[in-house]
């Protein structure tokens, strides 16, 4: 079929419709590079728009640079932008066609139009190619002497680009010395401000290596440099102030008088409508008064007022970041704020990450005179329809009243919240009041009683039935039911999946059985058994301490666990003061909003040795051919790639399994001759006599109900797992599996010195790994950290292991995460997999 006649084509200019478009348009832009007829711009208007379209969509239009550069001799000036444009993008990846640029950028430097002059030097500082950089000295030193404000702007920042391509050009060419100049003579505050921005960062680059930049460094924060700045303020622009103030909180004034003078000038900055004007002059007055404990306070009351406006007057998210700047000065000088608790009151169309910030700030300004209307606005939005919102008022309260001193008005609100029909509310109050029994056990009684009316079953929650469970355990004694409300606790067993409650449990059975043995002989028996044969490490190891326990002495094991107890007068801080006291001293960034020092979040060595970055490069994926490893594939970077991030952060329900070295005791009756009487006792006896010792442990066995078996047969040894040597597993479907599969077992393994030696690269793992039919879908990392993700099959079926495995040779340990389709083979694969690590490097 022919192809369609050209005025058939389309002519959207984002839609080429064809191979030879870009032919075309090299064709009319040659014969219009030379036409002086009427209307030959807005011709090439329309065909540099094409271009430029074809660029932004990804067509190669580099073959038109000389045609665009030729059809640029012209004073239209959208057309300049345009053939900038063009020329600044091909520039950087192809620095052969930069060459054809620099006579019409050169001669475009010098315009008669400053607007051009400009646009060309900026061109021509872009081009960002360092063999071309001789050409760029004589531009710049004319542009910064320029008689137009916008080109020496330009120039200055040109600069400051070729300090970046080639630093001993700059320093040679003597240009920081004409910004300094520039910086302290110049008319346009534009200029000053791009002159200061620039000294500031060539100067900190170097003035490592020299003392005299150092020097240099120094003249910027004397007297007569920041006075001039401030004198000028109200002139510069927003950014501009920004950066003026920032130098200002780095000066060191002489004295109090200085200190004065600086505030008075910054007064009515307060007052701008800008807030990062606002958040840069409180910072400043901070600063300066840190030495001055009562006017740091007045300083407070001063800039309290304009923070305040700053809230109610923004954007959400300006509302936001002043909120936390605010919330940090609440939490150095909470009654200064408390006054004003109003404002912290949340609107019902903020957002929700406003409302929880607001709540914070109540809880910190809440004292005796303002407690009552706090904790009354706090209970109102425990009824919100966003459930987010309203755990964390209920927490509010709950704060609240573990540091208040009159609280008997917060824990009738606090009972009442456990009266409410609504799961979370409940859950949330659960939490609270066995916090508050912890510091004021004097309110036993009265939380009880409402507590002892809650359903376990009704109770669904981790954290809030753990909270249950201590009380039933802690105050067993005053409620009634509480061995038979453990008992059916600890016969759903199985079905709990939480292993902070089951921890509870053999702790809350443990209590309750030193207070009301008959009733709870049988229920501790069966925890413990369950403890001992559970597969989570944790509840294993408690429950075979409280055996041994019990076995050693049972007052030793009623003071252990059931000790006189204090109550509790500070709870931990998350934070510490020095964290706190660095955030201070970086306000005004994003340190106050991530409420984290920035090295926490910005230097390298915080970020993990997986993160993703250039110097570690992506994680390789690939499927693994039989006999070598094929060359792998790259991932895309993004947020939702699973092998991509630095760690895996996995709430632990259902299967979250630890492999424990322990293994629960064996009632072997034939070993050691006992007594059929003393095995029929009741009460347990001190075993002070260590001939004793045995015989009590037996006796234990049979009063909590564990029965004493004969040694049962040994069980027939599993056949051994076998793999399949040609698995193949794609990395969409891993990364699937390995989202929706439950953590079935982590463990650390110790790697043979041999196999430190060979892991110098993380294919030499590969490679081993599938001789073993143990096959690696990514890899990653650099000596001594490298990261792994192996998968593997049965022979025998289509059940898959999914493996993380995080190897750190300076240690000689390797941290292991295993998923399984089938979780009772983990185990068996697990010691096929460490069987295969420690061949890696033998011979």
């Amino acid at each position: 079929m022919a192809p369609p006649p050209q005025s058939q084509r389309s002519s959207s200019p984002s839609q080429p419709s064809g191979k030879g478009e870009v032919a075309d348009v090299k064709s009319q832009l040659r014969n219009l590079a030379g036409s002086r007829a009427p209307g030959v711009d807005d011709s090439k208007r329309e065909l540099f728009k094409k271009v430029i379209s074809y660029m932004t969509i990804g067509i190669d239009v580099s073959s038109v640079f000389g045609e665009m550069v030729m059809c640029s001799a012209t004073s239209d000036i959208v057309l300049k932008k345009m053939c900038y444009l063009y020329v600044g993008n091909y520039a950087k990846v192809n620095p052969d066609l930069a060459l054809l640029t620099i006579n019409f950028l050169q001669r475009d430097c010098k315009d008669a139009d400053p607007m051009i002059r400009g646009l060309a030097l900026r061109s021509l500082c872009s081009l960002r190619v360092a063999n071309l950089v001789e050409y760029l000295v004589g531009p710049l030193g004319a542009g910064l002497k320029d008689n137009n404000s916008y080109v020496r702007m330009i120039a200055v920042m040109g600069v400051l680009k070729l300090y970046h391509i080639s630093a001993s050009t700059c320093v040679d060419a003597d240009f920081p010395a004409m910004l300094k100049h520039l910086l302290l003579n110049d008319r346009d505050t534009q200029v000053v401000a791009n002159c200061l921005s620039a000294l500031q960062e060539i100067w900190s680059l170097e003035g490592s290596t020299s003392e005299e930049v150092s020097r240099e460094r120094e003249i910027l924060l004397s007297k007569p440099v920041i006075y001039y700045l401030l004198n000028r303020i109200r002139e510069f622009s927003e950014w501009a102030q920004c950066l003026v103030l920032e130098l200002v909180g780095k000066y060191v004034p002489a004295d109090s008088s200085e200190i004065f003078d600086v505030m008075n000038l910054l007064e009515d900055r307060l007052q701008h409508a800008n807030g990062a004007v606002v958040l840069a002059t409180t910072k400043v007055f901070l600063q300066l008064t840190l030495s001055m404990t009562d006017v740091h306070q007045q300083v407070y009351e001063r800039i309290k007022a304009p923070l305040l406006t700053l809230v109610s007057s923004g954007s959400p998210e300006q509302s936001y970041a002043v909120l936390s700047h605010l919330h940090l000065l609440v939490t150095r000088a909470p009654f200064i704020f408390s006054s004003d608790y109003k404002h912290f009151y949340c609107q019902y169309n903020e957002p929700s990450y406003v409302k929880k910030l607001k709540l914070e700030m109540l809880t910190a300004v809440a004292n005796e005179s303002n407690t009552y209307e706090i904790v009354t606005e706090l209970c109102e939005y425990a009824a919100n329809v966003d459930i987010p919102i309203a755990r964390e008022s209920i927490r509010a309260v709950g704060k609240i009243a573990l540091q208040q001193y009159d609280v008997n008005a917060i824990v009738d609100r606090l009972l009442q919240f456990l009266e409410m029909e609504k799961d979370y509310v409940t859950a949330e109050a659960l939490v609270l009041v066995k916090d508050l029994l912890r510091k004021y056990p004097q309110w036993s009684h009265d939380c009880i009683a409402v507590v002892g009316n809650i359903s376990s079953k009704n109770v669904q929650e981790p954290k809030a039935k753990a909270a249950l469970i201590w009380m039933l355990g802690e105050y067993s004694q005053e409620m009634q039911d509480a061995p038979y409300i453990l008992e059916s606790l600890i016969e759903n067993w199985e079905d709990e999946h939480s292993a902070e409650v089951r921890l509870h449990l053999l702790t809350a059975v443990m209590k309750c059985f030193f207070k009301r043995p008959p009733e709870t002989q049988k229920s501790l028996g069966a925890a413990l058994a369950a403890g001992l044969a559970d597969f989570h490490q944790d509840v294993h190891d408690r429950a075979l301490f409280y055996y041994r326990l019990l076995q050693y002495n049972m007052s030793t094991a009623e003071q252990v666990v059931n000790p006189p107890k204090q109550a509790v007068s500070v709870f931990a801080d998350t934070q510490s003061s020095e964290i706190k006291d660095r955030i201070f001293d970086e306000f005004n960034s994003l340190s106050v909003v991530y409420q984290q020092p920035s090295y926490m979040f910005t230097y390298k060595e915080h970020r993990g040795p997986f993160e993703f970055s250039d110097e570690i490069g992506n994680l390789s994926i690939g499927t693994e051919s039989a006999d070598t490893v094929a060359q792998a594939h790259r991932v895309e970077a993004n947020d939702k790639d699973l092998l991509l991030s630095t760690s895996e952060k996995e709430e632990t329900r259902g299967l979250n399994n630890n492999s424990s070295a322990y293994s629960a005791p064996s009632y072997d009756v034939s070993s050691v001759p006992v007594p059929t009487s003393q095995m029929s006792e009741l009460a347990i006896s001190n075993p002070s006599v260590p001939g004793n010792a045995p015989q009590s442990g037996f006796a234990i066995d049979d009063l909590l109900g564990l029965g004493l078996p004969a040694a049962p047969a040994p069980a027939p040894s599993p056949p051994p797992l076998k793999l399949n040597p040609k698995a193949v597993l794609d990395p969409t479907t891993f990364q699937q599996k390995w989202r929706q599969l439950p953590i079935s077992l982590s463990q650390e393994y110790s790697i043979t010195p041999e196999g430190v030696a060979a892991l110098t690269t993380p294919q030499a793992l590969l490679r081993h790994m599938q001789g073993q039919a143990i096959h690696c879908i990514a890899s990653g990392g650099q000596s001594p950290n490298f990261k792994f993700f192996f998968f593997a099959q049965k022979a025998e079926e289509s059940s898959t292991f999914l493996v993380e495995c995080i190897v750190n040779t300076s240690s000689a340990k390797a941290q292991i995460k295993i998923k399984a389709d089938d979780q009772s083979a983990t185990q068996p694969f697990s010691s096929v997999f460490q069987s295969a690590l420690s061949k890696f490097g033998m011979p």
